[in-house]
């Protein structure tokens, strides 16, 4: 580990703790995201609380973070660093740092969102046939239940399958880190199963205005 990794994986960390939500929501809707809604600083309170012209942006961002955050790998050549690390491990290695700052944002008092956007950035970087196709999973299971918790599940959980069985990827690093994935989406969307299994999930609606629940509890499905 030498000195220019840690300094990158910093870097990594602070492009995460980057508060899209937060910050687009303060700057030109005077509100705080985290106060309304689910109280998460992501994608998807971002669309419930200031609407599309919000939301898009945010999505896109994070995922753009998470992006950006793997390829800082390829700074390394310029800094004369030998491949003592093999590539991958670094990518990911990367990633994971700017999924922790998504979630623990040090710019927005360690008060983020749950990283899946981030994640799918992460994905498409090192691997974009299974990101894409995870991705189609999600919006397949969103525009058919409506749930967008149930789509970044079943995303989150065919990723591992389709990076390991479908496309037969060999990396014992990608291999565990798909698995990881799979598990820390599961394990982040504990309440949103709570209200899959009671039924009362919000239901999220892209082609036209939800309708309103009474007694509806309010909580981010995705992000």
């Amino acid at each position: 580990m030498t000195l220019t990794i840690i300094l990158l994986l910093i870097l990594a960390y602070l492009i995460g703790s980057v508060p899209t939500a937060v910050w687009i929501g303060k700057r030109f809707y005077s509100i705080d995201v985290r106060e309304h809604g689910s109280g998460n600083a992501g994608a998807t309170n971002t669309f419930r609380v200031l609407g599309k012209k919000a939301g898009i942006p945010v999505l896109l961002i994070d995922i753009f973070k998470g992006f950006v955050a793997v390829n800082l790998v390829y700074l390394q050549s310029k800094f004369g660093v030998d491949d003592v690390i093999p590539l991958t491990n670094l990518k990911l290695a990367f990633g994971f740092a700017s999924v922790i700052g998504h979630v623990f944002p040090i710019f927005a008092g360690f008060r983020g969102g749950k990283g899946i956007a981030s994640l799918l950035g992460i994905l498409l970087a090192i691997h974009p046939a299974g990101a894409l196709c995870a991705l189609g999973i999600f919006l397949l299971v969103l525009l058919t239940t409506k749930y967008v918790s149930l789509g970044s599940m079943m995303a989150g959980v065919c990723f591992p399958v389709l990076v390991i069985l479908v496309f037969d990827n060999k990396v014992p690093a990608l291999m565990i880190f798909s698995i990881v994935v799979s598990i820390l989406v599961v394990i982040t969307h504990q309440k949103n199963i709570q209200r899959l299994l009671k039924r009362n999930e919000n239901k999220t609606y892209l082609f036209k205005k939800k309708p309103k629940l009474a007694g509806f509890e309010e909580d981010d499905e995705g992000e």
